[in-house]
């Protein structure tokens, strides 16, 4: 399978909230009525104007297979390091269980190197036992409790 990397448009944004309420917590957060609530696109815009963030969709031959969001963060620490955040990782119902999820990372692996990353980092909900151990097999440890605080 042959596969394209590239920043997601607004013509993807649909797709990219299907693939976020499709599986049972996303279906509980996100809402994927027809027309897309305007939070959507304000969103989208204010990440694709960003220079720090990138939204990166992975394409088969016919159709977008994929996403993640890339958020790059400056740090005083670790003699003044970039980081990148990986958040909202998603394939498609269609191409899960085919090693895509394991490409897209590696990808993103490889794009913040390139970007002069010293460290990546990423959450997963702890209810999602499958995907931490997914993230774990491909090299990320639990060095750190992460927390929330919900506003809303």
């Amino acid at each position: 399978m042959k596969l394209k990397f590239r920043e997601a448009t607004e013509s993807d944004l649909a797709l990219l909230v299907d693939m976020l309420a499709d599986d049972e917590f996303g279906a509980q957060r996100e809402d994927a009525s027809r027309p897309l609530k305007q939070a959507y696109l304000t969103a989208f815009r204010c990440i694709s104007s960003d220079p720090n963030n990138e939204l990166v969709v992975v394409e088969t031959e016919v159709k977008i297979a994929g996403f993640l969001q890339l958020t790059f963060i400056p740090y005083l620490s670790h003699i003044g390091s970039w980081r990148c955040l990986i958040e909202g990782v998603r394939i498609h119902s269609e191409f899960r269980g085919r090693g895509l999820g394991s490409k897209l990372i590696a990808w993103a692996i490889n794009h913040a190197k390139k970007k002069g990353c010293k460290i990546i980092q990423l959450t997963s909900d702890k209810r999602r036992p499958d995907a931490i151990s997914f993230y774990k097999a491909l090299g990320f440890e639990a060095t750190h409790e992460g927390l929330k605080l919900r506003l809303i």
